[in-house]
């Protein structure tokens, strides 16, 4: 009787052995295959945050004496990225003009206005000054009777009509023949499921069909392959160029 037991339960762990050995392979196999996909330089196959900001983009490799708008407004969206800035759209009393919230936290909306920041446009002012000039030509969506410059500016309706206004308005197709129409530094807005708009910076790294990347903040700041993955309903550059 007791040589049957021990028979049945070294049975039970050769098999509970051979569970650990094949899961343990299986998670060893594909952590190796995810960190040789993650290793491809420059990410243009995969996306991964760590590779992402190891390897110099293109942009970053141009000497900083040589770079363009554009290519300051991708650094400084990238900028939120590195600072891993969080997510929080809530509204606070900021300075005017070159008022910014708490620069650890932001909305999509504060990924804009830092990269444009950065390459020395402040929408703050940009908005204000034309709102205060022409209040009924924006949305009238708040119940506000005049320019709020604390909020106004960090509002992807307010921001959109700007850029209708000032930018240049393009395409919001995504297709290989329009492909080049999507340059770093170019802004993107989409609309959620849930109705609610979203907006980010066209990144200068591209996936594996040529399609760029996108720096957004919906929990945090990151770049990663996300165009196509809401609704587009707009597609902006500012300052308008060719």
């Amino acid at each position: 009787m007791d040589e049957g037991l021990n028979r049945r339960d070294r049975e039970l762990l050769a098999m509970n052995r051979g569970k650990v050995y094949t899961i343990s392979f299986l998670l060893l196999a594909a952590g190796t295959l995810f960190l040789f996909l993650a290793g491809i330089p420059g990410g243009k196959y995969l996306w991964h945050p760590a590779n992402a900001l190891k390897t110099p983009s293109p942009v970053e490799q141009i000497l900083p004496t040589e770079r363009s708008i554009p290519d300051l407004i991708l650094l400084g969206a990238r900028e939120e990225v590195k600072r891993k800035t969080r997510y929080d759209a809530a509204y606070q009393a900021i300075s005017y003009p070159g008022g910014d919230v708490d620069p650890e936290q932001g909305a999509c909306t504060d990924v804009i206005i830092r990269a444009l920041r950065f390459a020395g446009y402040d929408l703050q002012q940009l908005i204000h000054e034309d709102m205060s000039e022409n209040f009924a030509l924006y949305p009238q969506l708040w119940g506000l009777s005049k320019p709020d410059p604390n909020i106004d500016h960090r509002r992807t309706q307010n921001q959109m009509l700007f850029f209708e206004r000032f930018g240049k308005k393009l395409t919001p197709e995504v297709t290989g023949a329009n492909l080049s129409q999507w340059r770093h530094g170019d802004f993107v807005y989409w609309r959620f499921p849930s109705g609610e708009q979203h907006t980010g910076v066209i990144s200068d790294r591209t996936n594996g069909q040529g399609a760029p990347l996108v720096i957004h903040n919906s929990w945090i700041a990151c770049e990663e392959d996300c165009l196509l993955r809401w609704e587009i309903i707009g597609h902006y550059r500012f300052p308008a160029q060719p």
